[in-house]
């Protein structure tokens, strides 16, 4: 099994390079909010316990999310492998997705992050907005403090991957394919 953990910023490319992947490898990517928005339309056990958290305001603990992509990784456990896009976001999650992954007899392979200078960032995310209809792409304020959030969580899950070397930085600026074709050498060397 290859299993990836594919993190970027916002607009660094991940929805887009994560379809890719999961073609070419032929593995199952797992999004962690298409997870939670699943389990809470289909008003599943754990959906259920999750919403009753997200409508109080507050993070839905580990344990419950955990135990989601749980469900997600057994339901295909047959698969070549798994992309976790947005999780894990704390070390504590670094650790719980390790030990499910031990529980199959693998691994999480590497942590592959697409970098992106912040102003390539911004403007991607200000034209996505023109057509998105997101409010969160429409105002340039929004989107800054969004990329900082990101680097304020990530760089804990940077440094925990980096420490069994395990990290891999790739160079998101440029044309889908070149884009690809860079994520495929670090894919291929795992």
């Amino acid at each position: 099994m290859t299993n990836i953990v594919l993190f970027g910023p916002p607009g660094a490319g991940k929805g887009t390079q994560a379809e890719v992947l999961k073609e070419k490898y032929k593995l199952v990517h797992i999004s962690t909010g298409d997870v939670f928005r699943y389990n809470i339309k289909n008003k599943t056990e754990l959906g259920t316990l999750a919403k009753s958290y997200m409508d109080k305001g507050h993070l839905v603990p580990d344990t419950v999310t955990i135990d989601m992509l749980q469900a997600e990784v057994k339901k295909n456990s047959d698969a070549n492998g798994f992309i976790f896009d947005g999780f894990p976001r704390t070390e504590a999650q670094a650790e719980a997705l390790s030990n499910l992954m031990e529980q199959m007899d693998s691994q999480i392979n590497a942590m592959v992050a697409l970098e992106v200078e912040d102003e390539v960032l911004v403007k991607r995310l200000l034209e996505r907005g023109k057509s998105s209809g997101r409010a969160d792409d429409a105002n340039e304020n929004v989107i800054r403090e969004r990329i900082a959030e990101y680097y304020r969580k990530t760089d804990i899950l940077k440094a925990y991957y980096q420490k069994q070397d395990k990290y891999y930085g790739v160079n998101g600026v440029g044309s889908i394919d070149e884009i690809t074709q860079r994520l495929s050498e670090v894919v291929d060397t795992l």
